[in-house]
């Protein structure tokens, strides 16, 4: 029997709102085999919003994961349980609530409210999914940044650097994995955000990553975006197991949460990760990640 829980928080936090300095060195940046350029990005140490800010829709308090752009417009990606009406162990992404397309997503650092443009769980229930691992395992939203924030935004993850791009073939058992988190029931402290763990191998159809870090995702993770030992970009926290694994995540895949997106979702082009603007860096997590350490 699997065990889940979701791990949205919906404890009352303050928002911290960043302003970056009119003057701030800002990057021109496409992703990889874009039809249009994105608009000029702030760098790596300027951005306000980039991975791992938090998120909030209606109160629930989620970590953004990477960047995406579909030509268009520029998205922060969180998990579509952010937005979910139910209980935390409402898993079934066919049959749970969601808040509608359209409803405001306050974004840690940026000056006005995104919108959500996308979630997998409204897709679903509206093509009628009835794959039982699709409707188990695919927890992806898109929350439209407002495009006076576009310049206040680079892609790279902190302290890590990358992703290089979206992986291809998922994890294996034993390979080395790395995100970065912001719930914010860790009251802020920057050294208990990056992580490292393992995979304990991909399955749900190539769906899910079941990984192990330590620490452990909690809630007010959710969404957080996790990188293979290459950095790239292989998965978005979904659920903290309870069993037959406790204190393991499971992770959605990215490649095939993208794929049903740009299947199934009702946007302007194909949805691509945008590529951090710093080189990835594989390096171990720190007492203290204070000033003058890691990335952004």
């Amino acid at each position: 029997m699997r065990l889940v829980n979701r791990l949205r928080s919906r404890r009352c936090v303050s928002l911290i709102v960043g302003i970056a300095a009119a003057a701030a060195l800002t990057v021109a940046v496409a992703p990889a085999g874009s039809a249009a350029e994105v608009a000029e990005f702030a760098s790596a140490g300027d951005a306000t919003v980039k991975p791992g800010v938090m998120t909030r829709t209606e109160g629930a308090q989620c970590t953004a994961n990477f960047v995406f752009t579909d030509g268009t417009d520029v998205f922060l990606g969180q998990a579509a349980h952010c937005a979910g009406t139910g209980g935390s162990t409402e898993t079934d992404g066919c049959t749970a609530g969601s808040l509608p397309l359209g409803t405001p997503v306050e974004v840690e650092g940026a000056s006005r409210p995104g919108t959500l443009a996308y979630s997998s769980w409204l897709s679903m229930q509206e093509t009628g999914e009835t794959d039982p691992d699709t409707c188990a395992f695919n927890d992806f939203a898109l929350v439209r940044l407002d495009p006076a924030d576009v310049s206040r935004t680079n892609p790279t993850m902190p302290f890590y650097g990358g992703p290089s791009a979206v992986e291809p073939d998922g994890t294996n058992n034993g390979d080395t994995v790395y995100a970065y988190s912001n719930s914010s029931l860790r009251q802020g402290i920057e050294a208990l955000r990056p992580k490292t763990g393992t995979s304990l191998g991909t399955s749900g159809g190539g769906r899910t990553h079941t990984v192990l870090t330590a620490l452990p995702g909690i809630p007010g993770d959710s969404g957080s975006g996790y990188l293979t030992a290459n950095g790239t970009a292989f998965g978005i926290l979904s659920t903290l197991n309870i069993a037959p694994e406790a204190g393991t995540n499971g992770v959605s895949d990215l490649r095939a949460a993208l794929d049903y997106a740009n299947d199934n979702g009702d946007l302007s082009g194909t949805v691509e990760l945008v590529p951090g603007t710093e080189p990835f860096r594989a390096q171990p997590v720190p007492l203290d990640v204070g000033a003058g350490t890691g990335i952004g």
